[in-house]
């Protein structure tokens, strides 16, 4: 694993703009970012991404399994009692789930490490699925790239398959927040998908989905809504006046409930609990005492934190890096640290993706330190050799 720095293609953002990436950049910062490409051998991918991306997927569906049937576990992951059943019956009854992301530390050379488990709402899918694609495959038409270059990245023909492998049932209606150009692109990537696989969707914003009197969700048409995709997290529905109405509500949801115990940190001091010394996990505990300061080489991190917020490291030298945020409300675990590896002046995560219960690709974020938050920045990524 290395980086390699390169030109850009002096027409990315004329490629960007025919091709709906509208969120290359974002409040005038870079986003995308293809001064540079990671560059990993074969057995990298195969033996240290692969290989623990789909041993990982299985040892935490094997989680929910133990943790569905157990009322203090999902209390202890924070599910309110009043959705145990939700979340109990979405997984006994086998609901369809579509994709999820784990976020790795990885540097080439010791095993990959899980630094947390997206798995409810995970985002950064448009760009490692099509754009940067698009940006190999373009390289190798230019030169910059030899014609034996490739990627780990079967993300959209594994998407197709995932969405044609869905039992039938209508309209398939993909929402997200309106305003959010970032949302709404995996949303309507995500539509692009399941129309290949012969799928009628339509897209509506949360703000506009509707409650019947007779307890059906609707749009703003009257119309039942049959399936919803919705980039909208399970731990806030939990909490919104609409959620109560999910159990009774004939929809079929895409991610279904039982993804709340994934996306979710506080499974990682499960698995760890359940498989100590797995080479791929780190160790965590769910922290009794998050007043006080984090010990050096361990991560404070709240159990629904995103983009990095309200994380707090201590270096193994004592060195503090925190970020603030709104996540204060929910448990807290602390996690080894794993520190992100450091090319040049910047930090890399990989972000390695489940598709239809397979391993299916990966995206690359940097940012400026050791936490990645919500103005890192995407590079894509080479596999040769």
């Amino acid at each position: 694993m290395r980086k390699v720095e390169c030109d850009e293609r002096p027409d990315w953002r004329a490629t960007a703009a025919r091709e709906g990436f509208a969120f290359h950049t974002i409040d005038g910062d870079r986003y995308w970012d293809e001064r540079g490409y990671y560059q990993f051998s074969e057995t990298q991918v195969e033996r240290d991404l692969l290989a623990p991306t789909e041993e990982l997927h299985a040892l935490c569906l094997d989680a929910v399994e133990r943790i569905v049937d157990s009322e203090a576990l999902l209390a202890r992951l924070a599910i309110p009692p009043a959705f145990f059943d939700l979340v109990r019956d979405s997984w006994k009854a086998g609901q369809a789930h579509l994709y999820g992301r784990f976020d790795f530390s990885y540097d080439g050379h010791a095993p990959a490490k899980l630094i947390e488990a997206n798995y409810d709402t995970p985002t950064s899918l448009y760009e490692a699925a099509a754009f940067q694609l698009i940006w190999l495959e373009e390289q190798i038409q230019r030169g910059v790239l030899p014609a034996e270059a490739s990627q780990f990245n079967t993300l959209a023909d594994d998407l197709v398959q995932a969405f044609a492998a869905m039992p039938s049932a209508g309209d398939f209606y993909f929402s997200t927040v309106s305003g959010s150009v970032e949302d709404r692109g995996t949303t309507d990537f995500l539509r692009k998908m399941a129309e290949h696989a012969g799928i009628r969707t339509r897209h509506i914003d949360l703000e506009d989905i509707g409650l019947a009197e007779d307890g059906r969700f609707v749009d703003l048409h009257g119309r039942c809504i049959p399936r919803l995709f919705k980039l909208h997290a399970w731990e806030h529905i939990f909490h919104e006046p609409f959620g109560a109405a999910i159990a009774g509500c004939g929809t079929q949801f895409v991610e279904p409930p039982w993804k709340a115990l994934i996306s979710n940190k506080g499974i990682l001091a499960l698995l760890w609990q359940w498989h100590e010394g797995h080479p791929n996990l780190l160790p965590a505990f769910v922290d009794a005492e998050p007043q006080k300061a984090v010990p050096r080489g361990w991560v404070r991190k709240p159990y629904f934190s995103r983009e990095g917020a309200n994380v707090d490291i201590r270096t193994s030298e004592g060195l503090r890096v925190f970020e603030d945020g709104p996540y204060t409300d929910a448990p807290y675990i602390l996690q080894g640290l794993a520190p992100l590896p450091k090319f040049g002046d910047s930090y890399s995560l990989i972000g390695a993706w489940v598709v239809g219960g397979k391993a299916s690709g990966m995206g690359i974020r940097e940012d400026d330190s050791l936490i990645t938050k919500d103005s890192s920045r995407f590079l894509p990524h080479v596999v040769l050799g």
